[in-house]
């Protein structure tokens, strides 16, 4: 049905969606102090103290809540980039959760979910957490 990706194929997709995670959720972290800001502007436009009161609680209220959502997401990210088999796991989660959001959320939703759920991933990932092999002995004098 679809391509197994290789090994060096994931080399270059897990970083892709790393970052592309990163700057969707950073760009909906703006969105949300642009809202605050935005909101706010227009109560103190308005010129009623009831008008900024509201607006601008409404605006920390949606601020506060894409904040809140963007976090998971960058830091999902982070761990792709780090290798880190958390982040391949919270990457999953945040893959599924996006699915809804039409049609970016969409498009990186299965974009995450067809590379995270490669077989080559559980190496690529596996061979980061490993340790490293044992020095051999040094030889006696």
């Amino acid at each position: 049905m679809f391509t197994q990706l290789s090994l060096r194929d994931m080399e270059q997709h897990v970083p892709i969606l790393g970052w592309v995670l990163i700057v969707s959720n950073a760009f909906m972290a703006l969105l949300g102090g642009f809202l605050l800001f935005f909101l706010t502007g227009i109560g103190v436009i308005s010129g009623e103290a009831e008008a900024v009161a509201v607006l601008g609680l409404v605006g920390m209220f949606v601020s506060g809540i894409l904040v809140v959502l963007a976090l998971p997401g960058m830091i999902a990210g982070y761990g792709l980039l780090r290798r880190k088999e958390w982040g391949r796991i919270l990457s999953i989660i945040i893959g599924i959760l996006s699915l809804i959001n039409f049609p970016i959320g969409t498009v990186i939703g299965v974009y995450a979910l067809w590379v995270l759920f490669q077989e080559s991933a559980l190496a690529y990932f596996e061979g980061m957490s490993a340790a490293p092999p044992a020095s051999p002995p040094a030889p006696a004098a």
